[in-house]
């Protein structure tokens, strides 16, 4: 096609009034999205549906990276019309997208690949689905074996299932099955009038990122609402955000060393992490951070008594912490581990629609904070680190360098934060009205990768459809490509250096 249509975003987060979103034919609709997704500076962060009486509205949102801008526009067709030619061929990182669309409207995606149901929803369109029927691909052979694992795990963790296809101990194809918890998080945001009562449902998308989604939220609100908020402010949710990635990237490569049998290196980063975590607590009331981030304002505004007590605390990790990152980084048992397994590439990544980490460590520059920045990485001047080893080592690495990297920018603001002439402190204000028939994007870089949060209002103002995409939905796919040609006894520590999220896919 000659002419592109869509509606350009420039400001994240960002809202656009539904009257303004192009509306095309599904086949400019699909030609359009090969056309743009060909770029690989161009990914996509939500494919949604709106269905209405008599016609169902698609929407779809495209970052550009290099342009830092973000692309909307849509396709309407009539409700009864149950069958669309899929765009999943030319652009695999939508299969998910379509599957979802799939399991929950019936539509099927003609020539689709891989047209499973995603997550079992309550409400999903056909209640014959049964998660104890799913399709699991097979390999028929006498000498090929499956391994399940799941969705019962032998420790603390959520429910998930994984059906490997091996050739002795070699992994052929992995298959991971989710859709254990129904949740119907989506429902609550539309369901819940209270905006205090959506804030604590933000925070519990998924437990390890509570700064990283209620942020997600409490910016979109204030977007719907056209709040504004002072510089002060931007710079605490930003330290808080930065605290979570340091927290939980010490904790990971603790989980990475106890899975290498390397002792010393887990309890003294899993000593670490509690310092860090602790002083959350000291800050708010909550080591995770919950209560903390609130549209409008804080509750917990950061004195010069608290700002001292933070920068100490994480002083003393940071020294304490790159001592231990020594030993393990200069260790040949752990390196011999650690390099050269579960290798993905930048073409996987690309395809696949991977983001976050696991895209920059395969090559791929992904990273809210630089392609679309948000709150006080407006003026901090962030550049991402990009390692292309692909493999656990490179993962676990890009974990202590984001850690320092963390460590910088929250210097940075403290020092702001204290020459700032504008110190005032903002309540939180859950009375917000929103504006009426509009489409908001929320985009944040959570410690595991993009998080993106969009809302639909109706003609009140009242939110009509919520949608989330965790970096989860997409990496879980690249984490199945990771463990192939591998000994089925390197999953283990493959999954560690993912560290994916069972209940931020699971919605």
């Amino acid at each position: 096609m000659a002419e592109m249509k869509y509606y350009e975003l420039i400001k994240n987060p960002g809202m656009v009034a539904l009257t303004d979103i192009p509306i095309l034919d599904y086949h400019d609709f699909r030609e359009q999205t090969i056309a743009i997704m060909k770029k690989e500076s161009c990914h996509c962060v939500n494919y949604f549906i709106r269905q209405n009486t008599d016609h169902v509205d698609f929407y779809i949102i495209i970052a550009n990276d290099s342009s830092h801008k973000v692309f909307v526009y849509s396709h309407r067709q009539k409700a009864e019309i149950k069958s669309l030619e899929s765009i999943t061929q030319e652009c695999f990182q939508l299969h998910v997208f379509e599957r979802e669309i799939y399991e929950n409207t019936g539509i099927v995606f003609e020539n689709h690949p891989w047209l499973k149901p995603v997550r079992y929803p309550f409400d999903r369109y056909d209640k014959a689905f049964k998660l104890s029927d799913y399709p699991f691909y097979r390999i028929d052979s006498e000498e090929i074996h499956e391994v399940g694992v799941g969705p019962i795990h032998a420790g603390i963790i959520e429910p998930g299932h994984f059906r490997f296809q091996c050739y002795g101990e070699k992994v052929l194809h992995l298959e991971i099955q989710l859709g254990y918890q129904h949740r119907g998080i989506e429902n609550l945001f539309i369901k819940k009038n209270s905006l205090l009562q959506r804030c604590v449902i933000s925070e519990s998308v998924a437990g390890d990122t509570t700064i990283g989604h209620g942020l997600a939220f409490a910016q979109l609100a204030e977007t719907l609402a056209e709040s504004e908020w002072n510089e002060k402010l931007e710079c605490e949710r930003i330290i808080a955000l930065e605290m979570e990635r340091m927290a939980v990237h010490i904790g990971d490569i603790a989980a990475l060393c106890g899975d290498v049998a390397y002792q010393i290196g887990q309890v003294s980063c899993e000593a670490l992490r509690t310092i860090v975590i602790n002083t959350m607590q000291d800050w708010c009331g909550n080591r995770f951070g919950k209560g903390l981030i609130r549209p409008g304002g804080t509750n917990y505004t950061l004195g010069n008594k608290i700002l001292s007590f933070i920068a100490e605390r994480l002083e003393e990790v940071h020294r304490r912490f790159l001592e231990v990152a020594d030993m393990i980084f200069d260790d040949s048992g752990i390196l011999a581990r650690f390099e050269n397994t579960g290798t993905i590439s930048a073409k996987q990544v690309y395809l696949s629609g991977g983001v976050g980490m696991v895209a920059r460590t395969s090559g791929t520059c992904r990273d809210i904070r630089e392609s679309h920045p948000f709150q006080a990485y407006k003026e901090v001047k962030y550049k991402p680190v990009i390692l292309d080893q692909g493999d656990v080592y490179a993962r676990a690495l890009l974990r202590k360098i984001e850690f320092e990297l963390s460590f910088s920018v929250i210097n940075e603001l403290i020092t702001r934060i204290e020459h700032l002439s504008d110190n005032l402190s903002f309540k939180p204000d859950y009375e917000m009205n929103f504006k009426p028939d509009m489409l908001c994007i929320s985009l944040v870089e959570g410690w595991r990768g993009e998080i993106c949060h969009v809302a639909v209002t109706d003609h009140e103002g009242k939110i009509e459809i919520y949608k989330i995409k965790d970096p989860s939905l997409h990496n879980w796919h690249v984490l199945a490509l990771a463990v192939r040609e591998q000994e089925i006894s390197d999953f283990p520590v493959c999954n560690k250096s993912f560290n994916l999220s069972y209940c931020g896919n699971d919605l």
